[in-house]
């Protein structure tokens, strides 16, 4: 079968098309015929190497990619899941058999949901990884409606499903953009749209003189946004501290560190994601499709920034 993968770290140009056994089911699993492979900025950091120490043991090729969305071709009885089944999934990328660049993939069935109803395969790619973090994210702060929180690249993928759910769960958002985003982020739902930059702190005090309630930093700010949050508040970094160099807490704020790898088998909060899409509550955002075999391609340009909504592979 048809994979993308890479033999050594580097650049986009070390991906390259390979021809894999297929995988088959084992108990407690399927098999899905993948027809769409979101591109996220966490497959490049796979494919650069900077977290090379997690998968060096693993024979190569390695096969990156987080999310997949297609059809169940083969599946443990047991799993509840048919033939079939319309689906997404969420993968650990490399590691336990290989990410979602491939043909066919073979997953736990807790980590899979049905299709959003009404999303086609390359929208619906889009969901699994993105949504799970931005759920965790919020997770992690235990809201009450009524508080106020601030978003850092609400106009990327993340950012965008943090808005979202924030305000479906009764939160007012102050959100960054660049000028070219304002409207996009609005639209998310963002109360209030402050300007992006080294001083969105500053900006957000404007509009929370007290401090918000918490930050989630998708934009990976660290320590300069700190000072938008009220003592005590919470802090929310959507990357470990092995990628970020980590973050100090002061006056009394909680740092919280998304950790999606310990959720990719939480089939609760991935059917949750996919009704919400269904309903409409997350907007489903596709910035361009590629063919598999030009996911180099997909990678530069995702790397060379200004992606609003996720790139997509197609199988």
């Amino acid at each position: 079968m048809l994979a993308i993968g890479f033999d050594e770290p580097g650049g986009p140009e070390v991906l390259r098309p390979v021809e894999l056994p297929e995988p088959h089911a084992g108990p407690g699993e399927v098999r899905i015929r993948v027809e769409a492979a979101a591109v996220n900025p966490s497959d490049t950091v796979t494919r650069s190497g900077r977290v090379h120490d997690r998968y060096r043991d693993i024979a190569p090729p390695y096969i990156p990619g987080w999310d997949a969305a297609g059809v169940i071709d083969e599946a443990d009885p047991e799993t509840g899941w048919r033939v079939g089944d319309r689906v997404v999934a969420v993968t650990r990328p490399v590691l336990e058999g290989g990410g979602a660049y491939a043909e066919r993939i073979v997953v736990p069935g807790d980590s899979v949901a049905r299709l959003p109803e009404g999303a086609d395969m390359v929208a619906a790619a889009t969901l699994p990884m993105n949504g799970l973090t931005a759920f965790i994210a919020l997770e992690a702060l235990a809201p009450k409606p009524g508080q106020t929180i601030a978003v850092t690249g609400a106009a990327g993928a993340v950012g965008g499903y943090v808005v979202q759910l924030a305000k479906h769960l009764g939160l007012t958002v102050i959100a960054d953009a660049a000028p070219a985003d304002g409207e996009l982020v609005a639209d998310l739902g963002a109360d209030t749209v402050v300007p992006r930059g080294t001083d969105v702190a500053q900006r957000i005090r404007e509009h929370a003189p007290a401090g918000v309630d918490a930050v989630v930093d998708g934009a990976l700010l660290g320590g300069a946004v700190l000072p938008a949050v009220r003592d005590n508040g919470a802090y929310v970094a959507l990357r470990p501290p092995v990628l970020t160099g980590g973050v100090e807490s002061e006056r009394g704020i909680g740092v919280h560190y998304v950790m999606v790898t310990d959720h990719v088998r939480d089939a609760a909060k991935l059917t949750e994601l996919s009704r919400l899409a269904a309903e409409g509550v997350l907007t489903l955002r596709v910035a361009r499709t590629f063919p598999a075999e030009r996911a180099a391609e997909a990678h530069r340009l995702l790397e060379a920034g200004g992606v609003r909504g996720r790139l997509v592979l197609r199988f």
